[in-house]
């Protein structure tokens, strides 16, 4: 059974009072009113004001406290619907302690569930980019092999233009010809070109690293970058005299540039000027990377600049600062993994209203360039007469490339696969070499057959070709080429298979 604070100091006051109260009623009932004195009329008349102010009186003080335990009871309510406590001052101490304890956990709770609102959202944010991470890590992925397959198809196209120009290039009379068959090849080798940056930047390109002159390098650069800037746009190169060369992979390094002027042109709308500058970096400029002599080299342009939050993370794969559809935010990362993978760093320092310069630092190389043999003029390699068999499923690749073959002095066989290759070698009199794509369709390619050749024919030399950028890693020691590859280099190749080591001396 429940009783209030109200009942309880009435029955408090009532337990002591009563028994006094009920003593004097007792005398009082003992003696006969006309046999009391005025002294006990007095007494009690006193009793029975004292019981009813004592009533009173805990009515009053029950009142005062239940108060209090309401405002309590009310605030506890509050408290449980999350809804702010207001600390109510009635003087009772003990109240107010409570009171106060209340409006504290409200206060408490209000900021707990205010910062777990703000990490639910922020995990939300971060679940949203890692799941649009996701998605374009997945699209590239998809990307690169969708790449890969039209590379192959692509540069079998400019295989046919390559050759076929060749051939008309070696016949044509008229010297009105010569100019336009000049720059189909020129197209063809811009062609293969970006066939290689594409395949870079979906992944599909090996890395092949070798020492590069940059005084070379970045002046050839310039005409393909005033290209990409437009008219509007002044390209100027400068290298430092005296500026080592770097060992990089010379088609990364150009793909790095390319991205960074692509960025500079974006950030110069009206155009401006874009300056490529290289020189030997100073100590003080390489504090964090290794020991060791580092060149560094500079994209700088007057554009719009960015600020410095955004500066601290271009570098970060999938980050960007253009318009959602603009920009994939990969081009700084490749600029980040190249500069890294060749031993060095990048960095990007931007004023907003003055421009961006980026930075590249990567290792040099003190090598002394080697000099070239003081030697007669190698002649002009021949396969004149040779018996070759060309293994190619691309049907107009094969007959111009066959043409020019047999314009040079070759009796070729034409197989569509290995199977049918095979066949022939069988059937047909003995070749001299084996010419042959390498991703064909079927159980077997063309490195299938040349292992197959190598045990049943080891004397016959075999060489590789394909237009895929990613040659296979186990191809042991068998010669390969990529498409399109230029004539003189297929007839060089084809030429030293043909006679062994002996061509080398």
């Amino acid at each position: 059974m429940t009783v209030s604070i109200r009942s309880r100091l009435l029955l408090l006051v009532l337990s002591v009072l009563l028994p006094a109260i009920a003593a004097a009623l007792w005398v009082i009932s003992q003696t006969p009113i006309s046999a009391m004195t005025p002294a006990v009329q007095q007494v009690a008349l006193g009793a029975l004001l004292l019981v009813v102010l004592a009533v009173f009186g805990s009515l009053w003080m029950a009142r005062r406290i239940s108060a209090p335990m309401h405002a309590l009871k009310h605030a506890a309510a509050r408290l449980q619907a999350g809804e702010p406590v207001a600390r109510n001052i009635t003087g009772i101490v003990e109240c107010d302690a409570v009171a106060a304890a209340l409006a504290a956990a409200a206060d408490g709770l209000r900021r707990s569930r205010a910062e777990l609102e703000r990490e639910v959202a922020a995990a939300v944010i971060r679940t949203r980019e890692s799941e649009q991470r996701i998605s374009r890590s997945q699209h590239i992925e998809a990307l690169g092999r969708l790449t890969g397959g039209v590379a192959h198809e692509f540069n079998n196209l400019l295989g046919v233009i390559s050759n076929s120009a060749y051939l008309m290039q070696r016949h044509a009379t008229a010297a009105e010809f010569q100019a336009p068959l000049a720059a189909t090849l020129r197209a063809v080798d811009v062609g293969s070109r970006l066939t290689q940056q594409l395949l870079r930047l979906a992944a599909q390109q090996p890395v092949c690293a070798r020492p590069v002159d940059l005084a070379d390098a970045l002046h050839e650069l310039r005409d393909l970058l005033q290209a990409v800037m437009g008219a509007r746009t002044e390209v100027t190169v400068a290298v430092a005299a005296g500026t080592p060369r770097v060992t990089v992979d010379a088609n990364e390094l150009e793909l790095a540039l390319t991205n960074l002027s692509l960025n500079a042109r974006d950030a110069m709308p009206l155009g401006g000027h874009l300056r490529l500058q290289a020189r030997r970096a100073h100590a003080d400029e390489v504090p964090d990377l290794p020991a060791g002599n580092f060149v560094l080299i500079t994209v700088s342009d007057d554009g719009l600049g960015i600020d410095d939050d955004a500066a601290g993370r271009v570098f970060e794969p999938f980050f960007t600062t253009k318009e959602a559809g603009q920009g994939t935010g990969l081009s700084l990362a490749q600029v980040m993994g190249f500069c890294v993978q060749a031993g060095g760093t990048a960095r990007l320092t931007s004023t907003e209203g003055l421009g961006t310069t980026v930075s590249l630092l990567l290792p040099a190389c003190e090598e002394a360039p080697a000099l070239a043999a003081m030697s007669p003029r190698t002649p002009e390699h021949s396969i004149d007469g040779a018996r070759l068999l060309l293994v190619e499923d691309n049907d107009d690749l094969a007959e111009v490339t066959e043409a020019l073959l047999s314009r040079l002095g070759c009796e070729v066989q034409r197989a569509a696969d290995p199977q049918g290759a095979l066949r022939l070698i069988a059937d047909e009199p003995a070749f001299d070499v084996v010419l042959s794509d390498i991703k064909m369709p079927g159980g077997m390619d063309g490195l299938g057959l040349a292992r197959v050749l190598r045990e049943l024919c080891p004397d016959l030399p075999v060489v590789l070709i394909s237009g895929y950028a990613e040659q296979p890693a186990d191809h042991d020691d068998f010669v390969m080429l990529d498409k399109p590859c230029p004539p003189t280099k297929l007839i060089a190749a084809l030429h030293e298979a043909i006679e062994g080591p002996a061509a080398h001396h």
